[in-house]
């Protein structure tokens, strides 16, 4: 298959681009600064020539949106929904103008669309979309109008002949470096793996294997459409989530961290305290009725997998972009 990656120049375009490449797949990236063979020049914002690579294809990936891993000022929060909603708006368009559309339109989207909560999972029927919690940070709720932005655009784009999903994806774990997983074991290497604000809130992940497999069984499955949540059956509390990233790198004990020394620590790293304390309790509920098997079901498994891989230096690198500077970061 011919296979389109809009912003695949990221942690996550990356281990698409070597799986689906590996699979015998002609994957091309649609990126700001082309450097290598199989990469196409564009902007995210206007039609060009880039198009023609689209018509044609079979599956279009569409990764592209600035990081969200820096500080939450109303400039970034600006960039990270201009740079979602003007490229999803500029693939819609590329694929109702080609003469012969892709079968499917996979956009990424994310969990932060649902409430933070710690009563109940959430699943694509039954699952509260957030934004009106008591008791949070109102710029959270910028957040969810992101998510619900980025996904409202693939949904009103007019692409009849093209199936649409939007990949409500968990962090994606993986042993590269710079990516969140990279992150949390420097965190417990400098004894900074414990519980942050009682580390009651919910995390949510999922292994890079099975975040591939969920990508191909999306395309394969042909009666799948709309929301699908790419996470793992098991989310849990996040004191639970670094215990056992502790156990898996032989690291017994990690320092708490209250509210006020998280909200330090993510000042000096450029980032954002919501990364750490919403609460996201979302389960893949459309993927297990469709009969998906996770290869990494529980964290524990997944954290000891992705921590030898890390060991031997078998994580792979993906391209990171500009970083929070500027809207140059294309790709998740």
């Amino acid at each position: 298959m011919k296979i389109v990656i809009p912003g695949g120049t990221g942690q996550v375009g990356a281990i698409l681009d070597r799986a689906l490449t590996a699979a015998g797949h002609d994957v091309v990236i649609l990126t700001r600064r082309p450097s290598r063979e199989r990469e196409v020049g564009w902007d995210g914002e206007t039609p060009g020539a880039w198009g023609e690579v689209v018509d044609g294809s079979d599956v279009v990936i569409n990764l592209a949106g600035r990081s969200v891993n820096c500080r939450y000022t109303e400039a970034n929060l600006r960039a990270m929904m201009d740079s979602r909603v003007c490229s999803a708006r500029v693939v819609g368009d590329a694929i109702e103008a080609a003469r012969r559309p892709p079968g499917l339109w996979l956009q990424m989207s994310t969990a932060t669309v649902y409430a933070h909560r710690f009563d109940g999972a959430n699943d694509e029927a039954d699952g509260i979309v957030g934004g009106t919690e008591p008791e949070v940070p109102g710029y959270w709720g910028f957040s969810v109008e992101i998510a619900k932005a980025w996904e409202a655009v693939q949904e009103q784009a007019r692409t009849p002949k093209t199936r649409k999903v939007a990949l409500r994806a968990a962090m994606v774990m993986s042993p590269a470096r710079g990516g969140v997983f990279d992150v949390l074991q420097k965190m417990v290497r400098l004894g900074l793996g414990g519980p942050v604000a009682g580390g009651a809130q919910y995390v949510s992940w999922i292994h890079e294997h099975d975040f591939v497999r969920a990508v191909e069984f999306l395309v394969a499955r042909e009666d799948l459409a709309g929301p699908v949540n790419l996470a793992a059956p098991v989310p849990l509390p996040q004191r639970d989530f670094m215990r056992a990233l502790r156990a898996a790198r032989g690291v017994p004990v990690g320092l708490p961290a209250t509210k006020w020394m998280a909200e330090l620590g993510a000042f000096a790293l450029r980032s954002d305290t919501e990364l750490l304390l919403k609460s996201r309790r979302v389960v893949p509920g459309r993927l297990l009725e469709a009969g998906f098997d996770f290869t990494y079901e529980a964290w524990p498994e997944a954290a000891e997998e992705l921590v030898r891989r890390s060991r031997a230096g078998r994580g792979g690198a993906g391209r990171l972009g500009a970083g929070c500077e500027g809207v140059r970061r294309e790709g998740i």
